[in-house]
């Protein structure tokens, strides 16, 4: 591997351990992440001459321990405490758990902050996503997200929020926030925010992993075996998600055959043990969407309507824009694309998915599938306009030209 492969696959690996050290140690999330970045930094600077270090996440953590030292020195404020921590050569000691990044999610996820803020910082800090890739998620600009961070972050300064592991039985209170970190961190993977590719495969078995690992962690908790379950009924499709060129393939369309049966069949298992327990949640309920595709032989045979339902169910649960637009799909398939089309149109003039592309992707489908070339055109359009990965973009602009043809005949 050459010296920016190293340094990428240490960026992955290694930017959360770095950042969850300096800010156990310092207490300030903006200097933890100047330092790490800076400890980076150092590192394309350096290994090209001195070589990739047997062990990179030891060289980081020290390079950027020492850089925080330094600051500190300079301004005087905590020097001791620091010196004191960095004598040691590693961080103190935390509770056993079955992962550190696991352990550490759970450690930011501290309820003085927001639901959203726990969210957002561990993304950025622990998870390593650029501040883009998180505002896409929330759906919000970059420049709402930047600012949202920064105030997180300076409420844990001001605040003097201590960063340390919670007890065994604070972890319940904590669990929705790690939840919809590893929900979004899989999302991250397995349809990327931004780039050439649609997949980023190294996220998306990360969130498997750690979803695994916390089942094991609170086995009596249905959400988090719903969510493992949902990523593997996604993750089971992957090779059939683009093909040979990399383009997009849509569920309709994929080859059932590649599907990964095993997989399926494990999350199919793992999902009826959370159902058993009678606590039916959001994950459940989506796992539950993605167990009926996974299950039907071929598109035709898809049983829209229970998916229909389970998005009603969805709704009640987690209302918002993202699942009614997902219900719209599903009520086009099950009575028809008018209906769905009705209830698109009435997002679109909410503006609450204003900029987001798979809005006027959906109506420029059903459009299509109505016959109404001109407005389907249009429509594929703003979409292409808006689409954030290389891959969506090809697809759209292939989808276009099917309507451009009789668009421009009907001018």
């Amino acid at each position: 591997m050459n010296v920016d492969g190293a340094v990428a696959a240490a960026y992955r690996a290694e930017w959360g351990r770095v950042v969850a050290t300096l800010i156990r140690l310092t207490g300030d999330w903006h200097l933890a992440e100047e330092c790490a970045q800076d400890a980076f930094t150092r590192a394309v600077e350096r290994w090209p001459a001195d070589g990739v270090p047997a062990r990179p996440g030891a060289w980081l953590t020290t390079t950027a321990r020492n850089r925080a030292l330094d600051r500190m020195r300079r301004s005087s404020v905590e020097a001791e405490k620091l010196r004191e921590a960095a004598a040691t050569g590693e961080p103190p000691p935390v509770g056993d758990f079955p992962d550190e990044r696991l352990e550490l999610m759970f450690t930011c996820a501290h309820p003085a902050l927001t639901r959203e803020a726990q969210v957002a910082l561990i993304l950025r800090c622990l998870a390593g996503l650029g501040t883009a890739e998180i505002a896409r998620a929330f759906l919000v600009t970059e420049h709402t997200m930047g600012q949202r961070l920064f105030r997180a972050k300076s409420r844990i300064r001001n605040a003097g929020i201590p960063f340390r592991v919670p007890p065994p039985h604070l972890l319940p209170a904590r669990l929705s926030a790690v939840l919809a970190v590893l929900y979004l961190l899989f999302n991250e993977g397995y349809a990327a925010a931004s780039g050439p590719d649609l997949l980023r495969v190294d996220l998306a078995d990360e969130a498997v992993r750690l979803a695994r690992l916390l089942v094991t962690l609170m086995p009596d908790e249905p959400e988090a075996a719903g969510l493992l379950a949902l990523m593997l009924l996604h993750d089971a499709r992957r090779a059939s998600r683009v093909d040979p060129a990399g383009d997009l393939v849509t569920l309709e369309e994929q080859d059932r055959a590649t599907w990964d049966r095993p997989r399926i069949a494990e999350a199919v298992a793992v999902l009826d043990g959370a159902l058993r327990r009678g606590r039916p949640g959001p994950y459940q309920v989506q796992a539950a969407v993605a167990a009926v595709h996974a299950e039907a032989p071929d598109a035709a045979s898809t049983d829209w309507p229970q998916i229909a339902g389970l998005y009603a169910r969805l709704a009640e649960l987690t209302p918002g824009p993202v699942v009614e637009l997902n219900r719209a799909v599903a009520v086009a398939m099950a009575d028809g694309p008018e209906a769905g089309l009705r209830l698109v149109e009435g997002l679109a003039a909410g503006g609450a998915l204003a900029g987001y592309h798979l809005l006027p992707a959906t109506g420029a489908d059903l459009l299509r599938r109505l016959g109404r070339y001109p407005e389907a055109a249009e429509a594929y359009r703003r979409a292409l306009a808006l689409a954030p990965t290389d891959a969506e973009r090809r697809y759209l602009a292939r989808r276009l030209r099917e309507v451009e043809p009789q668009d421009a005949a009907d001018r």
